[in-house]
C-alpha cells in the first residue's frame, strides 16, 4: 500500500513519459497503474465490475448515436475509486474521503484533469457543471450492483436528450429499460465481487 505523499515515486511522471500521448489512454492503463500504486485485489474487482456495467451503458449510447467521450467513461470508471488505496476503510464501508484523494492523487501522477475529476463526480453527480460523462460514471457505479437511483437517471436521461437534442420522454423509455437491464445482471456480478 503507498501512503498519501509516496505515488510519485512508484510510476513514471508525465515529462518522463515523453511520447505526447495522454497519462492513460484505455482501461488497461489505468488499471495497470492502480495496481503499480497498490490498489488491493478487491478495488480491482470491482473497478472491473463496474467497467462492465459502464461497457453496457456505453453500447445503449452507441445505438441512439449519443455524441459522448467513450474514452472518458471508460477511463473514469476504471479510475474513480482510486483514491481507496489510500482509505482503505472506506472499501466496505461508508466515506466520500477517497474522493478528493484519488482525484489528487491522479492530477499529481499526470493523469487527464477530467479523468481524475471522475474521482469526485462520481459521488457528487448533482452538479450542474457535472457532464454526461461524469454522471454516466456515476450511473454505472451504481447499476452495477442493481441500484437504481431515479435523480441520477433522469439526470443521464435529461444530459441525453440534451445531446441529441430531443425530449426527455422521446427517449426515457428505451433509456430507462438498458438500466434495468443493467441492473438486473447485478447478481452475477456481486457474486464475482466476492471472490
Amino acid at each position: 500500500m503507498c501512503s498519501e505523499r509516496n505515488w510519485l515515486a512508484l510510476v513514471p511522471s508525465p515529462q518522463q513519459q515523453g511520447d505526447g500521448r495522454p497519462m492513460l489512454a484505455n482501461r488497461n492503463e489505468a488499471h495497470d497503474l492502480l495496481t503499480k500504486l497498490g490498489a488491493p485485489d478487491q478495488l480491482l474487482t470491482h473497478l472491473k465490475l463496474v467497467g462492465e456495467a459502464a461497457d453496457e451503458l456505453i453500447r445503449v449510447y452507441q445505438r441512439l448515436g449519443v455524441p459522448i467521450d467513450l474514452t472518458l467513461v471508460e477511463l473514469g470508471v476504471a479510475v474513480h475509486d482510486a483514491g481507496k488505496i489510500i482509505h482503505r476503510n472506506e472499501l466496505d464501508g461508508p466515506g466520500s474521503l477517497h474522493e478528493k484523494t484519488g482525484r489528487e492523487m491522479l492530477l499529481e501522477l499526470g493523469v487527464q484533469p477530467e479523468v481524475a475529476e471522475c474521482c469526485v463526480t462520481h459521488g457528487a453527480w448533482q452538479g450542474p457543471r457535472v457532464s454526461l460523462e461524469g454522471r454516466s460514471v456515476a450511473l454505472a457505479d451504481n447499476l452495477w450492483k442493481g441500484k437504481r437511483v431515479a435523480e441520477l437517471e433522469l439526470a443521464v436521461i435529461d444530459d441525453v436528450a440534451a445531446r441529441l437534442g430531443v425530449d426527455r420522454w422521446d427517449i426515457f423509455t428505451r433509456l430507462d429499460e438498458a438500466f434495468e437491464e443493467v441492473a438486473a445482471a447485478a447478481p452475477s456480478r456481486l457474486k464475482r465481487s466476492r471472490k
